[in-house]
Formats: structure tokens, C-alpha cells, sequence
């Protein structure tokens, strides 16, 4: 099971980060006037360059606008606007190419507490890039933790509002190094009674400190997740839905092979019979018949 479950982690993970914030406002950052999350989104886009990184967080809104969700713990503000655009550059690229449309795009900067201005507009003559930010350095860390340590140890459910913040509490301001939050925090989470809603703040602090958090010890967490009763059961949810694609995917595989061998009797008919005797024959609609037809003639 082991193997299974490290196979499976990526997308464990990246389930468990989807069941956390869909439907969720981000009124709790201040972001007042965004739709509401209604898909989380792979964050993996085509690459021009090998070296190329990918965007922190990617969500589908209930417009169908994409958020580009980032993490910045630096004042680099050129240099992180620059890497936006080529973000942005290449999602409107894959859905164009895929879907020949243009996705609005907007994106949000969670400043750690680091940061305490931030600039949200990048100005290149006709080309304009811009950004909302959120500064962490203007909520206190510490009072949020102690609040949400009371909670988990009365073993009271978390609101919605008080999960979101969570998982940001070890990049805001704190008393403490960012580490010592990082820790701390998921050491709380792991306290939490609903092991399912303890994977999902699990998931949500390691994707919010990703850039910060010590290696060895994310892997640690990621080592402990793994044995977790919600995981085991989490990767046999996701054996059963890849096999059910599978099984999906065979069938219409057959259909549209017996799709095109019903084309092809007809096609053979059309010389001898007449459109809706083919039809009725070769289980073919009327009018893809006479498109068949339409195309023999030409």
C-alpha cells in the first residue's frame, strides 16, 4: 500500500486542496467583489524554456475567469509582475489553442508579513499588468492561532472564514520565525478530530508555504500524511474513479468504433438503397445518412 499511496500523493493532495476551496469566497483576504472558487486548476501549462517555473495556485471562478493566486515573501515587484505576464501568457495560449477562447485572467498576490507595501500595476506602454494584493503583515498570526488552538481543542468545528486564514497563519506577522509557524500550525492541524478536513488544511498550509517551508520537514509531513487513515481510504477513491474512466473511456472507444463501421455499411448501401432505408439499417440518423450522401457525391 505504501508504494500505492506515494504513487498516488500528487493527486491526493491536489483532491483534498479542490474539497477545501470550492465554493469558497475570498472575502476572509479582503478580496471583496471576486467570484467565488469554483474548481481548483492544474497549475502545470505548455513551457517555451526547460527552466520555466510554474504559478503557485490556479482556480477556476464562477464567471469562468481563471485566479492566478501567488505567493511572494519579496518587494521584486517588476520582477514578479514579468513572471505573471509569461503566466498569464501561456494559460490564454493552452485555452486558446485548446478551447479558441480568451479567459479573463485575474491575479492576486498574498504578501508574507515580510512585505509591507506592495505595488499592483506593472505599466509597459500599451501592455498593462495587474495585480490585487494581500499583506499579511497587517494580521496578527499569533491571536488568529491562539483563537483557532482554542477551537481544535474543544474539539469545536472551524468556520469556513477561520479554515482560510489557518493556513496563512505561518506567513503572517508572528512573534515567531516562519518556520516555527509553519511547524507549529501543522502540528495543530494534525489535532484537528475530522481527519478529512485535517488533510484538507494539511494541503492548504503546505501549498500556501511551499516556497518557505524546510524541505526535510515537508517531507516529513508528507511522510506522515501517508499513513493517515483519510489517505488510504482517499487513494482507494481514486483508484475506483481512474478505473471507472477507464471503463468509461474503453466504451466509448467501442462506440465510436461501431459509429464508424455503421459509416462505412452505409457509404456501401447508399449505391442501393434508398437515405432513410440506410438509416434505419445502419442505426444512423436521417441526416448523418444524407451527409454521407452529400459527401459520396462530391
Amino acid at each position: 500500500m505504501a508504494g500505492g499511496i506515494s504513487y498516488h500523493a500528487k493527486d491526493i493532495l491536489f483532491k483534498s486542496l479542490s474539497e477545501l476551496y470550492q465554493n469558497q469566497a475570498l472575502d476572509v483576504y479582503g478580496l471583496h467583489g471576486l467570484p467565488r472558487i469554483k474548481a481548483l486548476l492544474p497549475n502545470e501549462f505548455p513551457a517555451v524554456r526547460a527552466d520555466e517555473k510554474r504559478s503557485d495556485t490556479l482556480f477556476l471562478l464562477e464567471d469562468a475567469s481563471i485566479l492566478l493566486l501567488e505567493y511572494e515573501s519579496n518587494q521584486r515587484f517588476i520582477d514578479n509582475h514579468l513572471k505573471y505576464l509569461d503566466y498569464a501568457y501561456r494559460i490564454l495560449h493552452t485555452y486558446y489553442k485548446q478551447e479558441k477562447q480568451i479567459k479573463p485572467i485575474r491575479i492576486v498576490v498574498i504578501y508574507t508579513s515580510d512585505v509591507t507595501s506592495a505595488h499592483e500595476q506593472l505599466h509597459a506602454g500599451d501592455v498593462l499588468i495587474s495585480s490585487k494584493a494581500v499583506l499579511l503583515c497587517e494580521y496578527n498570526g499569533d491571536a488568529i492561532f491562539h483563537t483557532i488552538e482554542e477551537k481544535i481543542r474543544h474539539n469545536e468545528p472551524l468556520t469556513a472564514e477561520e479554515t482560510m486564514k489557518f493556513i496563512l497563519v505561518p506567513l503572517m506577522h508572528s512573534r515567531f520565525d516562519r518556520q516555527t509557524m509553519i511547524e507549529k500550525t501543522i502540528e495543530l492541524a494534525k489535532e484537528i478530530h475530522d481527519e478529512s478536513t485535517q488533510l484538507h488544511v494539511i494541503a492548504g498550509i503546505l501549498t500556501a508555504t511551499d516556497k518557505f517551508i524546510d524541505e526535510q520537514y515537508a517531507k516529513k509531513v508528507k511522510e506522515w500524511i501517508k499513513m493517515t487513515k483519510v489517505m488510504r481510504l482517499l487513494v482507494e477513491e481514486l483508484e475506483q474513479e481512474k478505473e471507472a474512466a477507464v471503463k468509461e473511456a474503453v466504451k466509448e472507444a467501442v462506440k465510436e468504433a461501431e459509429k464508424q463501421k455503421a459509416v462505412e455499411i452505409a457509404k456501401n448501401f447508399l449505391d442501393v438503397l434508398p437515405i432513410h432505408e440506410v438509416a434505419k439499417r445502419t442505426g444512423l440518423t436521417v441526416a448523418e445518412v444524407a451527409d454521407l450522401a452529400k459527401e459520396k457525391s462530391n
